[in-house]
């Protein structure tokens, strides 16, 4: 495991019985990077994941973010900053080029930005967000291997960096949906609240191919 100390590393380690791997959980702000065989997960309503890998070296990570656009430095330290796409996207980059990576050998999976509450319309997180992590890649000339953006439900991400495989499974148990649908009302809340709220969103469509799959798919 290679990490930046200043930041949010994901620190929830255990043993996945599913798959037989050391895995890491990622909560919204985290990011992880690793060069070993073993498994990132992550669940995602509005938020995204974006995971980066170098399609040589097996080295990669995946971060977890909230908010598309960058965080005003007046109201936000560097922690709360990666609740926000562009510095968490930055730091990701960063610390898998960090950790041997080469940037021109990376390739991009990403997901989430759903619309999980339908109160929620107003604000429209999850597509603003799914806008921002497109168009950061495109800008920063990397490719995007697959997605699975917006849409109605939550989703399960496992992401093996070691082999680039992703596994997608749409959330449709009731209790699955109402937990995230309680922390997207939660994220609603502080969002109607925190000062400088949707300043320095910078948002377009990127282009990338979507893959159109059933529940529990692999990309």
């Amino acid at each position: 495991m290679i990490a930046a100390e200043a930041e949010p590393l994901a620190t929830r380690h255990y043993f996945d019985r599913e798959f037989g791997l050391a895995a890491v959980k990622l909560l919204p702000g985290e990011y992880y990077v690793t060069a070993e065989d073993m498994v990132l997960t992550t669940v995602l309503g509005s938020c995204v994941s974006a995971c980066l890998r170098d399609s040589v070296s097996g080295i990669g990570g995946m971060n977890h973010f909230m908010l598309p656009g960058t965080a005003d430095p007046l109201f936000f330290d560097a922690a709360a900053a990666m609740r926000y796409g562009a510095h968490a996207m930055q730091v990701l980059l960063g610390e898998v080029v960090r950790a041997g990576a080469r940037r021109e050998r990376l390739e991009a999976k990403v997901f989430g930005g759903g619309a999980v509450l339908a109160n929620m319309t107003l604000l429209n997180i999850g597509e603003r967000n799914a806008d921002f992590v497109l168009r950061y890649l495109l800008e920063e000339r990397i490719r995007i291997a697959a997605q699975d953006l917006r849409g109605k439900l939550p989703r399960r991400i496992n992401f093996f960096p070691f082999t680039g495989r992703v596994t997608v499974r749409k959330l449709r148990q009731q209790d699955d949906v109402l937990l995230v649908q309680r922390e997207e009302q939660a994220l609603a809340s502080v969002l109607l609240r925190q000062p400088g709220n949707g300043r320095g969103d910078r948002l377009a469509a990127g282009a990338a191919h979507t893959l159109d799959k059933k529940m529990g798919w692999t990309l």
